[in-house]
């Protein structure tokens, strides 16, 4: 089978738009009829001035609010439904009862009062900064080795078909909040060592190796083999383009056996499907643990803000929290399905921001591909059909596959979530990555936001990516930051 990404393993300029060309005309043949009308996009080295991550959904901003748009080819009637679903995603919701029937419901335990909470101006969350920081955005998951299953959730709905086993008391979230009345289930403690390591030309860097802990827990001890994992909340722009992505282009991708041998075993995670009843390719989520936008959306919904629908309708209680499940609640469900479908669409069709700079990324684009990182960070990818006609047939630069990929065992949370180990992640997509300070403040990268920048990112990375972690290593301290200016203008 071929895989285009991997073609080549050290392209020069040439070799790149061979590769990139490969890889769209993998795509051009699963999306027959889904031609793409706005121009070639060619992003070798010696030919960079195509910006248009996104193809004609691309926003061209690069203000606070560059993650925010919506897709410039939507219609007036999409622009007023995605209207709609950003003041669902914006808006705070209360406890019930309250005046406000549409938005009371919060709780009884969560972690946010919005989606926006979170994902700030449709950006990425960060880590705590000290124990005083109640900046929102990061989230500890919960569970217990398989081992357990059927001791404490042989048919829990809260683990279905291999899902993690949740712990008894705290259930798979820890909820660090709660509404009036409803004790919070605990508190997040972020501490870190510094780890010392230089680059082969003896300049030295400091990266932080984070542990973590719950205090102050409200309803008794956690399980003795409780397993935690932090999640840092994601930039959420450009979700229905990666759901557009054919299952077939991905199964190209993909080469869980390394048969052709180059280190790189991508794989996918095929996930439960509670919309259709199947099997389904994992796309979002740190770990592909959701099969589309709605899931993904649901599930958040209930375990970040406690707030039940169709897809979750029961409260996030314990069986021992006692306040929790005697609380007024706001409803069944609290979030009817025309308010899910109104936060499913805006996050469908916000749309990625332009890449900048193309004047002085050639260097760098080089150096991306010579040092491997293209292999799992796919620059070019094209949409299938998609029920929303503006992501159909566009050719996107996300750099994701997004496959499962061994990060080793520095970046391993220990946590197995359904058949992904604790040491395999999901490719990030890196659209927007230089604009994260702009937009929030910060770039802290990695599942748990313990990277200062896109240099400690590289620095983390094992397993798979090794070799290119490696080759960033023994690059001379230009084209080291040639390399970072590249990712950072994607």
């Amino acid at each position: 089978m071929l895989r285009p990404r991997n073609v080549i393993r050290h392209p020069g300029a040439a070799a790149v738009g061979f590769i990139l060309l490969a890889v769209a005309a993998a795509a051009g043949a699963v999306c027959a009829g889904d031609a793409y009308d706005g121009g070639p996009l060619d992003l070798s080295p010696g030919d960079l001035d195509n910006l248009a991550s996104g193809g004609q959904t691309t926003v061209f901003d690069q203000s606070p609010n560059a993650f925010s748009s919506p897709a410039r080819n939507l219609n007036a009637e999409q622009r007023r439904r995605f209207d709609a679903g950003d003041r669902l995603f914006e808006q705070n919701w209360v406890s019930a009862p309250a005046a406000a029937e549409d938005r009371d419901g919060l709780g009884p335990l969560f972690n946010a009062q919005s989606c926006a909470s979170c994902h700030g101006a449709d950006g990425r969350g960060r880590a705590p900064m000290g124990t005083d920081d109640s900046e929102r955005g990061m989230l500890f998951l919960l569970s217990l080795p398989e081992e357990y299953r059927d001791l404490y959730a042989p048919d829990s709905l809260a683990a279905p078909l291999g899902g993690p086993v949740p712990d008894p008391t705290y259930g798979a979230q820890l909820q660090d909040r709660g509404i009036h009345g409803v004790p919070a289930e605990g508190r997040m403690v972020v501490t870190y060592v510094e780890i010392e390591g230089s680059y082969a030309d003896g300049t030295t860097y400091t990266l932080r190796q984070p542990s973590y802990e719950i205090a102050e827990l409200a309803y008794g001890e956690l399980h003795e083999a409780i397993q935690i994992s932090p999640r840092a909340a994601p930039g959420v722009f450009g979700a229905g383009l990666l759901e557009a992505i054919p299952a077939e282009l991905l199964e190209l991708l993909a080469d869980p056996e390394d048969v052709n041998g180059d280190g790189i075993s991508g794989r996918i995670h095929m996930i439960y499907n509670a919309d259709t009843g199947q099997f389904d390719i994992g796309r979002f989520g740190w770990k592909a643990t959701e099969p589309s936008v709605r899931q993904q959306s649901a599930i958040a919904f209930l375990e970040d803000i406690g707030i039940t629908s169709t897809l979750h309708p029961d409260q996030n209680c314990g069986s021992t929290q006692r306040e929790c499940r005697f609380a007024v609640h706001g409803g069944h469900p609290e979030l009817d399905d025309n308010q899910l479908d109104a936060v499913v669409f805006y996050n469908q069709t916000l749309a990625p921001p332009a890449a900048r700079g193309y004047e002085t990324r050639s260097d760098g684009a080089e150096l991306f591909f010579a040092a491997g990182c293209h292999q799992c960070h796919t620059p070019r990818l094209t949409t299938g059909r998609h029920e929303i006609d503006a992501l159909s047939g566009q050719v996107i630069l996300p750099y994701t596959d997004l496959l499962l990929h061994d990060m080793g065992p520095e970046l391993s949370d220990g946590r197995p979530v359904r058949g992904a180990a604790g040491s395999e992640w999901r490719t990030p997509p890196l659209w927007g990555i230089g604009l994260m300070p702009v937009v929030n403040g910060h770039q802290r990268l990695l599942h748990d936001g313990r990277a200062h920048g896109v240099a400690e990112a590289i620095l983390w990375h094992g397993g798979e990516a090794e070799a290119s972690r490696e080759a960033f290593r023994n690059m001379s301290a230009k084209d080291r930051q040639a390399l970072i200016d590249f990712i950072n203008s994607l």
